[in-house]
């Protein structure tokens, strides 16, 4: 998986990056924001000009001390020397006072991208994040955070006054010399600007490889760890090293070739300042010689090219990093340009349930244009009944529940609640009106009190733990040392999986919704705990408008109605018996199972020992 800066993704220019930046620096509605922007502007402006002042006390000062200019005045040199430590100080302090006035500008900046593209990522459809790779976006999403800080602090604070410093110094040696030396500096920076932009244009296609091979290897660790289990199960942990070793390869490469070009960029700055700096030196000797300049002069140009160099090697440091921090922010916002699959009709309007009816007409919906899952399927759940859907695998059955909850639209047809297509309202009050409990209950890496008040944020205590007691839960987690607040690991994999499925119908039962969905939920459970969770479910759903989406027929035999899907239509509908009674494809899925349920029963008694050898 690539993301945005991909081959197949559309590139953004890096003007296009900047302007997108660009408001983040004048923020609307801000105004405390953009007096900072101001105040720190003006300290940046103070902070230049007192630094390139400096030198020009420094020369004043070596030209008071020397042999020729010695005499009585030795006052002078000291009041210059006092004024020179004082404009450094100076130029410190407003750099100081310039950083702390825009540091809350700039952690503002990265804290309303990174929510937009959380939220962002949160609307995007299920369909995206099932290509995506966790671990990928969300180092993307770190890089492109990092990227924004740096652009914004160092583009307005390093680049512009590099540059306004670099023109303050050739007017002022244009003033006291001539226009040999404002050129021969000029120059100068010309070429080490050139010559830095070239070289890391050149190199910054190894930078993009090093940044997706490192996503690569990142995606893949993510991977490895979240299947922990499964690779586990399977003994393929020498298989998932070779996976990450030969990503981590990859990168290697890509690394090596970042360096070495690193190298040759760094080599050529060096002999660019060199030669500049020799031969406005030797100009200035020259001059010295010939009686035109004093030492001062001497030392003044010196002071100043070497002055301009630590900005100017620094801004080589800058531009490489400005150059990756644009590739890593224009992932970020190529996560922004994903566009948005389902959302809310312009004019909404919010879900209003009053009793509870689902209705699906003449359904259709595929994945593709080459797959398509539902043809036309139609039914109805009324008001606290109990609706099952059941069929082979592949036959269509968690679509409807994805498509009930909006996680997909319907390529035709349509679906109601209460006589209100679902397209037509906000996706929030569908979202609230529907409880899913689904067959891989995944929980947060939290405790297991947090993961029950899930399903309601603002619930007090006591209605958690009624959810709790009311999904056969509280006796257990009352009987664990830390209760309530014990950790149930990263996916809740320190629970057994009907504890997890008893969290995820205390939730539900706390968000208390009049429309309820069992999505396979007891299909991934022994036969002993599926009665236990089931009595559970049963509880939960009473008085409930209920759609079962079930894997085992055992657990639907009471349903109101039955519902038999396979390869995208209802084939069979009716009571338990009714079905079994028209000996289809209900019928003979019955069969199979019960006869798979005696062959396990009988293996479950083999294996039993006799309690008299215990």
């Amino acid at each position: 998986m690539m993301l945005r800066d991909g081959n197949n993704a559309r590139r953004r220019g890096d003007l296009q990056t900047i302007r997108h930046l660009l408001p983040y620096l004048w923020p609307k509605g801000e105004p405390g924001l953009r007096t900072r922007v101001v105040l720190a502007l003006a300290c940046l402006l103070a902070a230049k000009v007192a630094s390139v002042y400096v030198p020009i006390l420094y020369k004043r000062a070596v030209d008071a001390l020397a042999p020729e200019s010695a005499g009585p005045a030795v006052v002078v040199p000291v009041a210059l020397i006092l004024g020179y430590g004082l404009l450094r100080v100076t130029s410190a302090l407003f750099a100081e006072l310039r950083d702390a006035l825009f540091a809350r500008v700039g952690q503002r900046a990265i804290r309303r991208v990174a929510l937009e593209t959380f939220n962002h990522l949160q609307r995007l459809s299920l369909r995206f994040h099932l290509d995506r790779r966790t671990g990928g976006v969300a180092r993307a999403i770190e890089r492109g955070t990092n990227g924004i800080d740096f652009l914004l602090s160092f583009m307005l604070f390093n680049i512009i006054p590099t540059l306004l410093e670099i023109a303050l110094v050739c007017a002022v040696l244009w003033k006291l010399y001539s226009a040999a030396f404002a050129v021969v500096t000029f120059v100068t920076v010309a070429v080490y600007i050139a010559f830095t932009i070239a070289i890391t244009e050149w190199r910054i296609g190894f930078v993009r490889v090093m940044n997706e091979t490192d996503t690569e290897a990142s995606a893949r660790v993510v991977d490895a760890l979240l299947n922990y289990e499964t690779v586990k199960y399977f003994g393929n942990e020498a298989y998932e090293a070779r996976r990450f070793d030969r990503a981590l390869g990859e990168y290697e490469q890509a690394a090596v070739k970042a360096k070495t070009s690193l190298s040759i960029l760094n080599i050529g700055q060096g002999l660019t300042i060199a030669v500049g700096l020799t031969a406005v030196m030797l100009m200035a000797a020259r001059g010295v010689a010939g009686r035109g300049l004093t030492i001062g002069d001497f030392v003044l140009v010196n002071t100043y090219l070497i002055q301009l160099y630590q900005p100017l090697n620094f801004l080589g440091f800058v531009y490489r990093q400005i150059k990756q921090s644009l590739v890593d922010v224009e992932s970020m916002f190529g996560l922004l340009e994903e566009e948005v699959e389902v959302e809310d009709a312009p004019g909404a309007r919010p879900l209003e349930v009053q009793r509870g009816e689902l209705a699906f007409e003449g359904v259709v919906f595929g994945y593709g244009l080459e797959r398509t899952i539902l043809q036309g399927v139609t039914f109805a759940v009324a008001s606290g009944e109990r609706v099952a859907i059941v069929g082979p695998s592949g036959a269509g059955k968690s679509t409807i529940s994805r498509l009930l909850f909006r996680s997909y639209d319907v390529n035709g047809g349509r679906v109601e609640v209460d006589g209100q297509d679902i397209r037509g309202v906000t996706q929030a009050s569908l979202k609230a009106a529907i409880g899913i409990v689904p067959q891989d209950t995944v929980l947060f890496n939290d405790t297991i009190y947090h993961n029950i008040a899930y399903g309601r944020p603002e619930a007090t205590r006591p209605e958690v733990e009624r959810a709790a007691r009311l999904a056969r839960l509280h006796d257990f987690v009352a009987g664990l040392p830390e209760g309530y607040e014990t950790k149930v690991g990263e996916r809740g994999l320190k629970l057994s999986g009907g504890e997890k499925q008893r969290v995820a119908i205390a939730r539900t039962i706390l968000k208390d919704p009049p429309i309820l969905v069992l999505d396979e939920a007891t299909s991934a459970l022994d036969t002993r705990t599926e009665k236990e969770i089931q009595s559970s479910l049963d509880e939960m759903a009473r008085g409930r408008t209920t759609l079962v989406i079930a894997h085992r027929l055992s657990t639907v035999v009471d349903a109101d109605e039955i519902l038999v899907l396979d390869h995208g239509k209802i084939v069979e509908r009716g009571i338990h018996g009714e079905l079994l009674a028209l000996d289809g494809l209900y019928a003979d899925m019955w069969r199979r199972q019960q006869e798979a349920k005696r062959r396990g029963e009988g293996a479950e008694d083999a294996e039993r020992p006799v309690k008299a050898g215990w």
